[in-house]
């Protein structure tokens, strides 16, 4: 599973400068090489807040180094002062000068966004460069710039498109009633379903590998039928009538979700669910993971890890009191909500012994069925025959998710859950997070199973629903 890295600058008759801040770096540390062949100016300011990261715990130091290094290797090529030679026809060099370029008053050059700017305006100013744009992630650097003039971007390589952001993994067509037997017994070619258009007139039906699909009859549209594609035909679902811990879905998008689930990892060992909060991603996640791995073993799994990213926790938990596991105890406080919910999902008998949930629950961590790890401790590892849960995907760097993926072991099945609604990082939107980035690039994999999940499966309380639809 190999993850593109898109250029989308240049493509104008006119040679383009970037000026690049440090925080495009820390989220891309190849950024030097997405601009074609255009050029490409690292301030000094910005070498020295790599510098000063570099030793830095997580994702943030670990970036600052991989920036580091590809720095240096330019180096040996060359003069980075006078400008170094990039494999697209550019160059990149580092700027020392225009720190007597004058900035408003306001804008004490102390600061290290503002000494960029300095050099900005100083480039331009002198003129020489055709065309100056900045680089920068940071939005009130981008409202600075203009106010000097200087043309400002967001790093938009790994952006996605308002097209990326509408697939849900799922799709409806029209199957004819001769072709429902052959769909239950072997499936059904997926030139034999068709859609209509706003006139009413039939079109072809245009999927992606392991989409999901709402068959209807075409005499009555009460008569529907779920199946995903695979190889050119549509399928029934296999795991449709399974209660995975006693767990029945409630909804379409559930039966689509423990369909994905539910394969094993040699057939589907990545999949992404994105959903608004209440519609039970994270709980029918567990639920399947512990019927696979606790109620029922199959063999598949070994255990279960659950990751939950966190930006301020991540970078800082070292300097948190206690152990690994009582470090990120509070970010996994809403699993053990869910693991309740699980563990004790009669209604009628809930909570007559809330001494006995507790000691399952202990039971579960102790035997270490369950494992909480912070995001910071997969990194390097090679993770086999696990069951995977990374939650609130949306919080992860593309570069995070990368790393994520690109270390999964045999037999490993990683699910991504998130919303890009819900985004806590600086810097990160519903574009250019971690989780809508995996989305984009795993489409039409063999290995990857996508669902969005709807308001209307919202199944946490008439209120949640309600206020997902008004809010």
């Amino acid at each position: 599973m190999q993850f593109k890295n898109k250029k989308c600058y240049g493509g104008m008759p006119m040679k383009k400068t970037y000026v690049l801040d440090t925080n495009v770096l820390i989220q891309a540390p190849y950024a030097t090489s997405c601009f074609e062949d255009n050029d490409v100016i690292i301030p000094l300011k910005v070498v020295e807040e790599l510098d000063g990261l570099k030793k830095a715990d997580g994702e943030k130091g670990a970036c600052a180094r991989q920036a580091v290094r590809i720095l240096e290797q330019l180096r040996q090529q060359g003069d980075l002062l006078v400008g170094v030679p990039l494999k697209d026809g550019g160059s990149l060099r580092i700027e020392t000068n225009y720190t007597q370029v004058a900035l408003p008053t306001d804008l004490l050059t102390e600061k290290a966004d503002n000494r960029i700017l300095q050099v900005c305006k100083g480039l331009k100013e002198e003129k020489k460069v055709e065309t100056l744009i900045l680089v920068t992630k940071d939005i009130v650097m981008r409202l600075k710039a203009q106010l000097l003039g200087i043309p400002a971007e967001d790093f938009s390589t790994e952006q996605i498109s308002e097209q990326d952001k509408e697939y849900t993994g799922r799709t409806e067509a029209y199957i004819q009633d001769k072709y429902i037997k052959d769909f239950k017994k072997q499936g059904v070619s997926i030139k034999k379903l068709y859609q209509c258009d706003e006139e009413g007139n039939r079109k072809e039906v245009q999927t992606f590998e392991n989409e999901f699909i709402l068959l209807k009859s075409d005499t009555s549209n009460k008569k529907t039928l779920l199946g995903k594609v695979q190889h050119g035909k549509v399928f029934p679902l296999e795991y449709k009538k399974k209660k995975p811990y006693d767990i029945s879905p409630k909804n379409m998008g559930q039966y689509f979700l423990q369909e994905a689930l539910m394969t094993p990892a040699s057939k589907i060992p990545l999949v992404i669910v994105q959903g608004m909060a209440g519609t039970a991603k994270t709980f029918y996640t567990l639920a399947v993971g512990l019927e696979k791995v606790y109620n029922n073993p199959t063999g598949e799994y070994r255990r279960i890890i659950v990751c939950r990213p966190n930006a301020q926790f991540d970078d800082d938990i070292g300097f948190l009191p206690g152990n690994e596991q009582d470090k990120i105890a509070p970010l996994m406080r809403p699993i053990i909500d869910n693991l309740e919910q699980i563990l004790d999902s009669d209604e009628e008998k809930r909570y007559e012994d809330d001494a006995e949930l507790s000691d399952k629950i202990q039971e579960i961590f102790e035997r270490e069925i369950i494992q909480t790890e912070a995001l910071n401790f997969i990194r390097g590892r090679s993770i086999a025959k696990t069951y995977l849960i990374i939650d609130e995907a949306q919080n992860m760097t593309p570069n995070q998710v990368k790393g994520i993926i690109t270390r999964a072991g045999k037999d490993t099945k990683i699910i991504l859950l998130g919303d890009p609604h819900q985004i806590d990082r600086p810097f990160l939107d519903e574009k250019t997070n971690g989780l809508s980035y995996a989305a984009k690039y795993m489409k039409d994999s063999p290995y990857c199973c996508q669902i969005m999940l709807s308001a209307d499966e919202c199944e946490r309380s008439i209120l949640a629903m309600d206020a997902i639809k008004r809010l």
